[in-house]
């Protein structure tokens, strides 16, 4: 009873820590403590230094975990991490999630197609009912086309990331060094930044999100997603979008209104049709 009490526990302190990504940056960004260029490139150092740091704590040295998907993982972190960023200035925290989640779950699907697996009936219908959502959420007077488009970036960038660790034998340590390889790769957007120095909730709030819900988040899932299994990691990364709304509407008065709840309803039903296993029942 103690083991999956304590798997739920991480697990659901995981989400929290996904959910805390689009508060924190939302409020960093959203309320101009912060640019949203400076935000992402100081949450990619601090999560750098502390994946590497638990690298060297566990691993006792920085060995270079392989070549294999290392390019695709690079480029498809920095894309998430500014395109991220760079949506929350003009996206509620709970739209934002949703979209991103959305994005991913298209970009999975399109890698599952690209190497040719087998996609069973239910899960293309899964993936329309979720590609609805998002056009719901894109419609015309729904929120502001550009944030929308960064967005889908970012869930794109996660989504290329997420497939180029599939192989990963050392997840942590593959983690830790396109942390630190993207870093070189998204100082030259400091040229196109605004250069305001922030003031220190933004600064607080930017080390918070890369040390902590990044980083120490993103470890964390690592370390129970081999537990979980990939329909119940499905399942749970649906609360995600939820729990950032109802974080938006605590902390920073982002009230959600009946579009997103419909298109969360779309989307995250959608996700679900195309992730769950059919229960197998014994013949009697």
């Amino acid at each position: 009873m103690v083991a999956p009490m304590r798997l739920f526990l991480l697990t659901a302190l995981t989400m929290l820590a996904f959910a805390a990504n689009s508060v924190l940056n939302r409020w960093a960004v959203g309320s101009g403590h912060i640019g949203a260029v400076e935000f992402a490139l100081i949450r990619l150092v601090a999560g750098a230094v502390v994946l590497l740091a638990l690298v060297l704590w566990q691993r006792g040295g920085w060995a270079w975990p392989g070549r294999r998907g290392r390019l695709a993982g690079v480029l498809g972190l920095s894309a998430y991490l500014m395109g991220f960023s760079l949506a929350y200035r003009g996206l509620d925290a709970g739209t934002g999630a949703l979209v991103l989640f959305g994005a991913v779950q298209v970009t999975m699907f399109a890698g599952a197609l690209a190497a040719r697996e087998v996609v069973p009936p239910r899960r293309w219908a899964g993936s329309m009912v979720a590609l609805g959502g998002l056009a719901l959420i894109a419609a015309p007077g729904a929120v502001a086309l550009l944030p929308l488009a960064l967005m889908v970036v970012a869930g794109v960038g996660w989504g290329v990331y997420s497939l180029a660790g599939r192989g990963a034998t050392d997840p942590l340590a593959a983690t830790a060094w396109n942390f630190l390889l993207s870093v070189p790769l998204a100082l030259p957007l400091f040229l196109v930044a605004d250069l305001a120095p922030p003031d220190t909730t933004g600064l607080v709030l930017a080390l918070v999100s890369g040390a902590v819900t990044s980083g120490l988040g993103y470890a964390l899932w690592y370390a129970v997603l081999p537990r979980l299994g990939a329909a119940r990691a499905a399942v749970a990364q649906l609360t995600v979008p939820v729990i950032a709304a109802l974080g938006g509407a605590v902390l920073l008065a982002e009230l959600p209104g009946l579009r997103f709840w419909l298109a969360s309803a779309l989307v995250l039903g959608g996700v679900a049709l195309a992730s769950l296993p059919y229960r197998v029942f014994p013949r009697r």
